[in-house]
């Protein structure tokens, strides 16, 4: 089994191989993990349940209503927006559609770095191979490559590290920010009822 450094060691070296696009790649990565790890964390529906089910929760606990995800705290926001609403004599549901705005825009927070990251991957990836193939067919040309006894398959496999790398990085972060898109596109629609249903509610 490798130690910590032999293990940081050998993974430097294999970076390394694939030249400095590589290196950009593994950036690359981390930000694409950090945003679908947020994600993750955000897209918590909290209670289960019908939209409506959690309205009326809210309605009979009040503030002891527990706060387990975005629906939660969207349901408390909107019943406060209507609320409101109806003190001041403002348009309910305008009301309610302005406390639920942010809420729209925080459940595709990263989704627009997600997606770009997973497009840029490969691409990048296809950069490095030809930079690397193009290094490989130079030193060839000036017979370099014979004299250190290194073998053109050797160059061109090197050379496609960054390819391998860019499909690793892209494709699953393609497959689980696709599945983060949906749940968001779900989210969407439940604040559309939301509004719908408080808004019918007030108005009886």
């Amino acid at each position: 089994m490798l130690s910590p450094l032999e293990f940081i060691s050998r993974f430097v070296e294999l970076m390394n191989a694939g030249g400095s696009v590589m290196w950009v790649l593994f950036v690359l990565n981390l930000f694409l993990w950090y945003g679908l790890g947020y994600r993750y964390l955000l897209l918590q529906r909290g209670t289960q349940g019908n939209v409506r089910r959690l309205i009326d929760k809210h309605l009979s606990k009040g503030e002891k209503q527990s706060m387990r995800g975005v629906l939660d705290y969207a349901v408390a926001d909107a019943l406060s927006a209507a609320n409101e609403a109806k003190a001041i004599g403002a348009d309910i549901r305008k009301h309610i559609e302005g406390a639920l705005l942010p809420y729209y825009s925080e459940v595709n927070t990263y989704r627009i770095l997600t997606k770009t990251i997973v497009v840029l991957a490969p691409l990048v990836g296809l950069l490095g191979t030809v930079i690397g193939m193009i290094e490989t067919f130079d030193a060839l040309q000036n017979s370099s490559m014979f004299s250190q006894g290194t073998s053109i398959s050797g160059g061109i496999s090197k050379a496609l590290f960054t390819t391998e790398l860019g499909l690793v990085v892209a494709v699953p972060g393609l497959i689980v920010g696709r599945a983060f898109d949906r749940k968001a596109e779900r989210f969407e629609l439940e604040f559309e009822q939301i509004t719908d249903i408080i808004a019918t509610k007030d108005a009886q």
